[in-house]
């Protein structure tokens, strides 16, 4: 564990972009040997909108990253956070402590959030809008969006008091839970569901994007599936009965259009219908 944390300490810039490029690549070839549904798409077209935002969101993170290193080592000079303030630890489970709540702030807070209040939905609108979820969907965020995400990876840094290396190894770890849970790959269903009590599983966060509520308005997790448990925001579908999109977000043209996604939170926000299928 030592090695890990130290190794992750200095990570270099082009490893945790290989982190990001292998995990897609990864789950890429995946989807054509275990695909969830039929690639009736063109990958590659579909591919190029949604790595067009996967840039947005390196170019916004690059010249905050500050933000994060200035905020943990004010943690670590003021022993400010909840690691100064729990009992001495093993350091496996100081670091599991710490991704699980870097995972509960940084990722399911803010994606919550981000489904209550309004101005913020008009941002997440676009990951909703992807009506041919894969692998690359996992990083199709509005560069607002990106913001907001990055403000709120700031503050699980500030309550958590983590260290660097926690915190690069806690985003490697987002990113690769992320192009897994949206990879179009079918598991054995019961493998699937075994999954999901410990870690958000590929079928529990497909159900979050089904076009209507109160599905879309569940399963809010990245990495670990007890913070939708906990919270009672759970929930389960027939995986063959889900529909990606947004129903008020019907037409598939525009929602491939680069310039018509960064338009969207500047539109009226439209959520999804509460009518049950």
């Amino acid at each position: 564990m030592e090695q890990i944390i130290s190794y992750f300490e200095t990570i270099p810039p082009l490893h945790r972009s290989l982190i990001l490029v292998g995990g897609i690549t990864f789950f890429w070839i995946l989807e054509y040997i275990l695909p969830l549904f039929k690639l009736y798409y063109h990958k590659g077209k579909h591919a190029g909108v949604n790595i067009f935002f996967t840039l947005t969101t390196i170019l916004v993170n690059f010249p905050l990253a500050f933000l994060l290193l200035y905020t943990s080592d004010w943690t670590a000079a003021n022993s400010f956070g909840l690691l100064y303030w729990l009992p001495p630890m093993p350091l496996w489970l100081e670091v599991f402590v710490a991704v699980l709540f870097l995972d509960l702030i940084g990722a399911w807070l803010a994606h919550f959030t981000e489904h209550k209040v309004m101005v913020l939905w008009g941002f997440h609108l676009v990951h909703h809008t992807d009506m041919e979820v894969d692998t690359t969907s996992a990083n199709r965020h509005h560069p607002l969006e990106s913001v907001v995400r990055f403000l709120f990876t700031c503050l699980a840094v500030f309550v958590v008091g983590a260290p660097v290396a926690y915190i690069m190894l806690y985003q490697g770890l987002s990113v690769l839970f992320s192009q897994f849970n949206h990879a179009n790959i079918k598991l054995p269903a019961k493998a699937d569901a075994l999954l999901s009590w410990l870690i958000v599983s590929p079928n529990m966060h497909k159900i979050h994007h089904h076009y209507k509520l109160p599905y879309t308005d569940s399963n809010y997790g990245n990495i670990f599936s007890v913070w939708d448990r906990l919270f009672g925001t759970f929930s389960t579908m027939p995986v063959d009965q889900i529909v990606y999109g947004v129903d008020t977000y019907p037409d598939s043209e525009a929602n491939k259009s680069i310039r018509e996604l960064l338009k969207i939170p500047f539109n009226a926000y439209r959520k999804p219908t509460t009518s049950r299928d």
